[in-house]
């Protein structure tokens, strides 16, 4: 397990991501985000892996995780999103909805906006249990079934879909600018555009006979259809919302809960899960497929739809390699990326080269060289 620094950081550690970084600039990331759960005192966190102004003592390894500045976190960080270079949302198991301000000068972070009963109950707070942004849009989803949606510049609520569910919601994603994806704890997803006025979906999803609950969504990057899921069987399912309503392909991945599920967002030839199990995988699709390379954007993905490029009847080889799920024939391969432990990986995320992820082991593991 090369080039992995792991930070012990005495809290149990619920979610980490990137801060963005330009998409014209060649830079790698260099600071990341952190959220801790079912400690006395929960926080929010910013660390860097750079020069930011940090001193370098002979005992610590280069790239090892430096923290930059913390902020006490009401209750559980059950979700944590970057809104810009310098703002951060945070979903609270206590049913708020806080905006962070990171300021880069002083390396401190303050509240910009604070949403405190954004889910609840009739007579109690519900855990908001997710968050996406597409600024300043923010939208939220809760063990309440609620779906909220805010504007970072103003107090108000935008929308609330007040019984989007009679299930609890466990995670969101944006399809498009105006729709979103859930997925919720009986197996479905329901597909929702923000254009239609009323309190329906306009699709919903699900895996047929056991209604395995769903923890994790993640869409492909280049094509909006296809969708990656993860639950308490530790499958992982891939989707595409445009044909039929039950998953494409399914995958053993994990022997305990999935987490969290990323494609990577410039390559997502390469996707990254992690559970409950203590263990973090990277899944490729292989590179000796039959695909020409003209057809993978120029080496950025590998990941090709049967249903956008080949013609009815065309060439089989041009099938999406997720959509096949094939890993028997060589399609998929997969890679341990942490050594062996015993807890849970709750977090993880992927932006260029860099992976970072946080354990229930009071952990934060990072690696600047993700083969991808």
């Amino acid at each position: 397990m090369e080039g992995i620094n792991a930070k012990y950081v005495s809290k149990k550690i619920s979610k980490t991501r990137w801060r963005p970084v330009s998409s014209s600039s060649l830079q790698q990331p260099d600071i990341f985000a952190t959220g801790s759960w079912d400690n006395e005192d929960n926080s929010i966190s910013i660390w860097s892996i750079g020069e930011n102004g940090v001193s370098s003592m002979d005992d610590e390894f280069e790239g090892d995780p430096q923290l930059l500045c913390e902020y006490k976190h009401n209750g559980d960080v059950l979700d944590l999103q970057f809104l810009d270079q310098d703002r951060i949302v945070t979903a609270s198991s206590t049913g708020a909805v806080t905006i962070f301000r990171h300021h880069h000068n002083s390396q401190t972070l303050s509240v910009s906006q604070l949403w405190e009963r954004a889910h609840h109950y009739p007579c109690n707070n519900a855990p908001c249990t997710g968050v996406v942004c597409n600024s300043p849009e923010i939208v939220t989803v809760g063990e309440d079934g609620r779906i909220m949606l805010f504007r970072a510049d103003q107090e108000g609520v935008l929308r609330t879909i007040e019984k989007a569910d009679s299930s609890a919601i466990h995670a969101v994603t944006f399809l498009r600018t105006t729709e979103i994806l859930t997925v919720n704890s009986i197996g479905q997803l329901k597909l929702w555009d923000f254009r239609q006025p009323g309190n329906e979906p306009s699709q919903i999803l699900s895996l047929t006979g056991d209604r395995v609950p769903l923890h994790c969504v993640d869409r492909h990057p280049n094509q909006q259809h296809i969708v990656a899921t993860g639950g308490r069987d530790g499958m992982l399912c891939i989707w595409d919302v445009r044909q039929g309503n039950m998953p494409i392909s399914l995958m053993e991945a994990h022997t305990s809960e999935m987490w969290e599920v990323h494609f990577h967002p410039s390559n997502p030839g390469h996707l990254f899960s992690c559970s409950e199990d203590g263990s973090l995988l990277h899944w490729e699709t292989s590179s000796n497929t039959d695909t020409p390379s003209f057809l993978q954007g120029g080496g950025n993905t590998s990941i090709i739809s049967r249903s956008a490029i080949a013609p009815a009847g065309g060439n089989q080889s041009l099938i999406n390699a997720w959509l096949t799920g094939d890993s028997s024939k060589g399609h998929l391969e997969t890679t341990h990326m942490l050594p062996s432990q015993m807890l849970s990986v709750n977090s993880l995320d992927v932006l260029g080269q860099c992976l970072v992820c946080g354990t229930d082991g009071e952990a934060i593991y990072v690696n600047r060289h993700v083969p991808i």
